[in-house]
Protein backbone atom coordinates (compact mmCIF):
# COMPACT_ATOMS: atom_id res chain seq x y z
CA UNK A 1 0.00 0.00 0.00
CA UNK A 2 1.60 3.03 -0.67
CA UNK A 3 2.42 5.87 1.83
CA UNK A 4 0.49 9.07 1.31
CA UNK A 5 3.19 11.49 0.60
CA UNK A 6 3.50 8.53 -2.67
CA UNK A 7 0.34 9.26 -4.43
CA UNK A 8 0.34 11.86 -6.94
CA UNK A 9 -2.61 13.65 -6.56
CA UNK A 10 -4.16 15.54 -9.54
CA UNK A 11 -3.11 19.19 -10.12
CA UNK A 12 -6.23 21.50 -10.00
CA UNK A 13 -7.06 24.05 -12.93
CA UNK A 14 -6.72 27.42 -11.50
CA UNK A 15 -9.96 29.19 -11.38
CA UNK A 16 -11.10 31.38 -14.92
CA UNK A 17 -10.51 35.02 -12.91
CA UNK A 18 -12.23 36.78 -15.89
CA UNK A 19 -15.15 34.52 -16.32
CA UNK A 20 -18.25 36.36 -15.32
CA UNK A 21 -19.77 35.31 -11.68
CA UNK A 22 -22.71 32.41 -11.93
CA UNK A 23 -24.39 31.55 -9.07
CA UNK A 24 -26.43 33.43 -6.15
CA UNK A 25 -24.01 35.94 -5.96
CA UNK A 26 -24.35 37.05 -9.32
CA UNK A 27 -26.40 40.11 -10.64
CA UNK A 28 -26.83 43.96 -10.51
CA UNK A 29 -24.35 45.76 -7.68
CA UNK A 30 -26.72 46.82 -4.90
CA UNK A 31 -28.30 49.97 -4.67
CA UNK A 32 -26.68 52.44 -2.28
CA UNK A 33 -28.12 53.00 0.71
CA UNK A 34 -30.47 55.93 0.81
CA UNK A 35 -28.67 58.88 2.91
CA UNK A 36 -31.12 60.39 5.46
CA UNK A 37 -31.32 63.98 6.17
CA UNK A 38 -33.05 65.07 9.84
CA UNK A 39 -34.04 68.30 10.93
CA UNK A 40 -36.26 71.04 9.58
CA UNK A 41 -33.72 73.27 8.07
CA UNK A 42 -31.97 70.73 6.37
CA UNK A 43 -34.82 68.95 4.84
CA UNK A 44 -36.24 72.24 3.74
CA UNK A 45 -33.27 73.15 1.77
CA UNK A 46 -32.94 70.09 -0.10
CA UNK A 47 -36.61 70.28 -1.27
CA UNK A 48 -36.13 73.96 -2.27
CA UNK A 49 -32.78 73.06 -4.32
CA UNK A 50 -32.64 69.38 -5.58
CA UNK A 51 -35.99 67.85 -4.29
CA UNK A 52 -36.16 65.28 -6.45
CA UNK A 53 -33.52 63.21 -4.89
CA UNK A 54 -36.30 63.11 -2.15
CA UNK A 55 -37.00 59.24 -2.18
CA UNK A 56 -38.87 59.29 1.03
CA UNK A 57 -40.33 61.35 4.32
CA UNK A 58 -41.06 60.78 7.80
CA UNK A 59 -42.26 63.07 10.31
CA UNK A 60 -44.11 63.67 13.70
CA UNK A 61 -46.84 65.07 14.72
CA UNK A 62 -45.64 68.67 15.91
CA UNK A 63 -44.17 68.99 11.96
CA UNK A 64 -47.21 68.19 10.24
CA UNK A 65 -47.85 71.65 9.28
CA UNK A 66 -44.65 72.55 7.99
CA UNK A 67 -44.23 69.92 5.88
CA UNK A 68 -47.13 70.17 4.26
CA UNK A 69 -45.76 71.79 0.75
CA UNK A 70 -43.29 69.16 0.81
CA UNK A 71 -45.74 66.13 1.05
CA UNK A 72 -47.70 68.05 -1.79
CA UNK A 73 -44.45 67.81 -3.99
CA UNK A 74 -44.11 64.17 -2.67
CA UNK A 75 -47.49 63.42 -3.65
CA UNK A 76 -47.24 64.69 -6.89
CA UNK A 77 -44.05 62.60 -7.55
CA UNK A 78 -46.09 59.40 -6.64
CA UNK A 79 -43.21 59.67 -3.50
CA UNK A 80 -43.88 58.05 -0.53
CA UNK A 81 -44.14 60.17 3.19
CA UNK A 82 -45.71 58.94 6.38
CA UNK A 83 -46.60 60.44 10.14
CA UNK A 84 -44.93 58.22 12.74
CA UNK A 85 -44.79 58.52 16.45
CA UNK A 86 -41.06 59.76 18.31
CA UNK A 87 -40.13 56.60 18.86
CA UNK A 88 -40.45 54.97 15.20
CA UNK A 89 -38.84 58.36 13.72
CA UNK A 90 -35.84 58.14 15.77
CA UNK A 91 -35.32 54.62 14.40
CA UNK A 92 -35.39 55.85 11.62
CA UNK A 93 -33.19 58.68 11.53
CA UNK A 94 -30.63 56.55 13.57
CA UNK A 95 -30.52 59.50 16.67
CA UNK A 96 -33.31 61.38 18.46
CA UNK A 97 -31.88 64.49 17.00
CA UNK A 98 -34.08 64.06 14.50
CA UNK A 99 -35.98 67.74 14.71
CA UNK A 100 -39.33 65.99 14.13
CA UNK A 101 -38.49 65.35 10.30
CA UNK A 102 -36.81 62.98 8.19
CA UNK A 103 -35.97 62.76 4.37
CA UNK A 104 -33.93 59.43 2.85
CA UNK A 105 -32.04 61.13 -0.53
CA UNK A 106 -30.11 59.70 -2.96
CA UNK A 107 -26.68 60.08 -2.26
CA UNK A 108 -24.69 63.27 -3.66
CA UNK A 109 -21.47 62.93 -4.96
CA UNK A 110 -18.51 64.86 -4.31
CA UNK A 111 -16.85 66.22 -7.49
CA UNK A 112 -13.28 66.03 -8.30
CA UNK A 113 -11.74 69.87 -7.90
CA UNK A 114 -10.26 71.41 -10.63
CA UNK A 115 -8.04 73.85 -10.72
CA UNK A 116 -8.55 75.43 -13.43
CA UNK A 117 -12.04 76.05 -13.00
CA UNK A 118 -11.18 77.46 -9.57
CA UNK A 119 -8.72 79.99 -11.79
CA UNK A 120 -11.85 81.07 -13.68
CA UNK A 121 -13.61 81.96 -10.16
CA UNK A 122 -10.50 83.71 -8.95
CA UNK A 123 -11.02 86.47 -11.45
CA UNK A 124 -14.09 86.85 -10.16
CA UNK A 125 -12.65 87.77 -6.69
CA UNK A 126 -14.07 84.68 -5.09
CA UNK A 127 -12.11 83.24 -1.65
CA UNK A 128 -11.92 80.06 -1.66
CA UNK A 129 -11.70 77.67 1.72
CA UNK A 130 -9.80 74.15 1.89
CA UNK A 131 -9.62 71.59 4.61
CA UNK A 132 -7.11 69.18 4.46
CA UNK A 133 -7.74 66.52 7.10
CA UNK A 134 -10.81 67.98 9.02
CA UNK A 135 -12.03 64.32 10.60
CA UNK A 136 -15.23 65.19 12.91
CA UNK A 137 -18.47 65.17 10.99
CA UNK A 138 -19.65 68.03 13.02
CA UNK A 139 -17.09 69.92 12.77
CA UNK A 140 -17.37 69.88 9.06
CA UNK A 141 -21.27 70.29 8.60
CA UNK A 142 -20.57 73.43 11.08
CA UNK A 143 -17.80 74.68 8.67
CA UNK A 144 -20.51 73.96 5.71
CA UNK A 145 -23.14 76.19 7.80
CA UNK A 146 -20.96 78.71 8.24
CA UNK A 147 -19.80 79.17 4.64
CA UNK A 148 -23.55 79.00 3.71
CA UNK A 149 -24.46 81.99 5.79
CA UNK A 150 -21.51 84.04 4.75
CA UNK A 151 -22.01 82.94 1.07
CA UNK A 152 -18.71 80.94 0.43
CA UNK A 153 -19.74 79.36 -2.59
CA UNK A 154 -17.46 75.87 -2.33
CA UNK A 155 -15.04 74.35 0.10
CA UNK A 156 -12.68 71.74 -1.05
CA UNK A 157 -11.62 68.30 1.01
CA UNK A 158 -7.76 67.26 0.62
CA UNK A 159 -7.37 63.47 -0.11
CA UNK A 160 -6.07 63.36 3.57
CA UNK A 161 -6.59 59.99 5.04
CA UNK A 162 -8.61 61.71 7.84
CA UNK A 163 -10.94 63.66 6.09
CA UNK A 164 -14.36 63.40 6.69
CA UNK A 165 -16.50 63.88 3.85
CA UNK A 166 -20.12 64.98 3.99
CA UNK A 167 -22.39 62.76 6.01
CA UNK A 168 -25.59 62.33 7.83
CA UNK A 169 -24.41 63.55 10.89
CA UNK A 170 -22.57 66.72 9.20
CA UNK A 171 -26.01 67.26 7.35
CA UNK A 172 -27.71 67.84 10.75
CA UNK A 173 -25.39 70.36 12.21
CA UNK A 174 -24.82 72.24 8.78
CA UNK A 175 -28.85 72.80 9.17
CA UNK A 176 -29.43 72.95 5.47
CA UNK A 177 -25.90 74.46 4.33
CA UNK A 178 -24.61 71.42 2.21
CA UNK A 179 -27.52 72.57 -0.28
CA UNK A 180 -26.53 76.00 -0.94
CA UNK A 181 -21.91 75.14 -0.60
CA UNK A 182 -20.32 73.02 -3.28
CA UNK A 183 -18.24 70.91 -1.80
CA UNK A 184 -15.90 68.96 -4.23
CA UNK A 185 -12.83 66.95 -3.29
CA UNK A 186 -8.94 67.13 -4.07
CA UNK A 187 -6.20 64.36 -4.81
CA UNK A 188 -2.93 65.40 -4.85
CA UNK A 189 -3.80 67.74 -2.77
CA UNK A 190 0.10 69.60 -1.81
CA UNK A 191 0.39 70.12 -5.97
CA UNK A 192 -3.09 70.82 -6.41
CA UNK A 193 -2.12 74.17 -3.84
CA UNK A 194 0.73 74.61 -5.99
CA UNK A 195 -1.37 75.03 -9.18
CA UNK A 196 -3.38 76.96 -7.48
CA UNK A 197 -0.57 79.62 -6.37
CA UNK A 198 -1.47 81.02 -9.89
CA UNK A 199 -4.32 82.64 -9.32
CA UNK A 200 -4.71 82.43 -5.38
CA UNK A 201 -2.37 83.68 -2.64
CA UNK A 202 -2.44 80.21 -0.95
CA UNK A 203 -2.36 80.49 2.60
CA UNK A 204 -1.67 77.56 5.85
CA UNK A 205 -2.84 78.15 9.34
CA UNK A 206 -0.36 77.08 12.19
CA UNK A 207 0.11 77.41 15.71
CA UNK A 208 3.53 78.49 15.27
CA UNK A 209 4.47 82.30 16.94
CA UNK A 210 6.34 82.76 14.03
CA UNK A 211 3.09 82.98 11.47
CA UNK A 212 1.89 86.04 11.07
CA UNK A 213 -1.69 87.29 12.03
CA UNK A 214 -4.45 86.62 9.75
CA UNK A 215 -5.36 89.93 9.79
CA UNK A 216 -2.36 91.40 9.35
CA UNK A 217 -2.97 89.92 5.32
CA UNK A 218 -3.37 92.58 2.79
CA UNK A 219 -6.49 92.54 0.74
CA UNK A 220 -6.48 91.99 -2.94
CA UNK A 221 -5.30 95.21 -4.55
CA UNK A 222 -3.46 96.30 -7.26
CA UNK A 223 -0.17 94.81 -7.18
CA UNK A 224 -1.42 91.51 -6.10
CA UNK A 225 -5.22 90.65 -7.61
CA UNK A 226 -5.37 87.30 -6.16
CA UNK A 227 -7.58 86.62 -3.43
CA UNK A 228 -6.91 84.53 -0.51
CA UNK A 229 -7.22 80.69 -0.55
CA UNK A 230 -7.01 79.40 3.49
CA UNK A 231 -6.40 76.48 3.95
CA UNK A 232 -7.07 74.52 7.71
CA UNK A 233 -5.60 71.57 9.01
CA UNK A 234 -6.54 68.48 11.15
CA UNK A 235 -8.06 68.72 14.49
CA UNK A 236 -5.47 67.43 16.44
CA UNK A 237 -2.32 67.54 13.89
CA UNK A 238 -2.62 70.35 11.98
CA UNK A 239 -1.07 70.55 8.67
CA UNK A 240 1.27 67.93 7.17
CA UNK A 241 4.45 69.36 6.01
CA UNK A 242 3.75 69.30 2.77
CA UNK A 243 0.91 71.15 2.70
CA UNK A 244 2.69 74.26 4.77
CA UNK A 245 5.74 73.57 2.15
CA UNK A 246 3.19 74.38 -0.59
CA UNK A 247 1.60 77.57 0.84
CA UNK A 248 3.03 81.33 -0.07
CA UNK A 249 2.45 82.33 3.51
CA UNK A 250 1.40 80.79 7.11
CA UNK A 251 -1.18 82.69 9.19
CA UNK A 252 -2.45 81.65 13.01
CA UNK A 253 -5.59 83.89 15.11
CA UNK A 254 -3.58 85.11 17.87
CA UNK A 255 -5.14 84.51 21.60
CA UNK A 256 -4.80 85.12 25.16
CA UNK A 257 -2.51 81.79 25.89
CA UNK A 258 -5.10 80.69 28.18
CA UNK A 259 -5.75 77.88 26.22
CA UNK A 260 -3.84 76.61 23.24
CA UNK A 261 -6.35 77.14 20.29
CA UNK A 262 -9.77 77.33 19.03
CA UNK A 263 -11.75 74.55 17.59
CA UNK A 264 -11.34 74.00 13.70
CA UNK A 265 -14.99 74.71 13.27
CA UNK A 266 -14.71 78.08 15.50
CA UNK A 267 -11.71 78.88 13.87
CA UNK A 268 -12.84 78.21 10.01
CA UNK A 269 -15.94 80.78 11.27
CA UNK A 270 -13.40 83.40 11.81
CA UNK A 271 -11.52 82.59 8.76
CA UNK A 272 -14.51 82.54 6.21
CA UNK A 273 -16.10 86.04 7.99
CA UNK A 274 -12.27 87.35 6.79
CA UNK A 275 -12.88 85.88 3.58
CA UNK A 276 -15.94 87.33 2.62
CA UNK A 277 -14.49 90.94 4.29
CA UNK A 278 -16.73 90.67 7.27
CA UNK A 279 -19.98 90.50 5.30
CA UNK A 280 -22.31 87.74 3.46
CA UNK A 281 -21.72 87.31 0.21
Amino acid sequence: MPRPRDIKRPRRKPPDRTAPSTGPAAGPPAAPRLFRVAGFGAVSALFENEPQRVERLFFDERLKPRVGPLCEWLARARRPYRLVDGEELARIAGTAMHGGVVALMAPRPVPLFDPAQAAAAARDGRPLLLLDGVGNPHNLGAIVRTAAFFGLPRLVLSDHPARALPSEAGYRVAEGGFEWVEVLRAEGFAAVLRRLSAAYRVVGTALDPRARPLADLPPPDARDPRPLAVVLGNEEEGLPRATLAACEAVVTLPGSGRVQSLNVAATAAIVIHHLMGGRAG
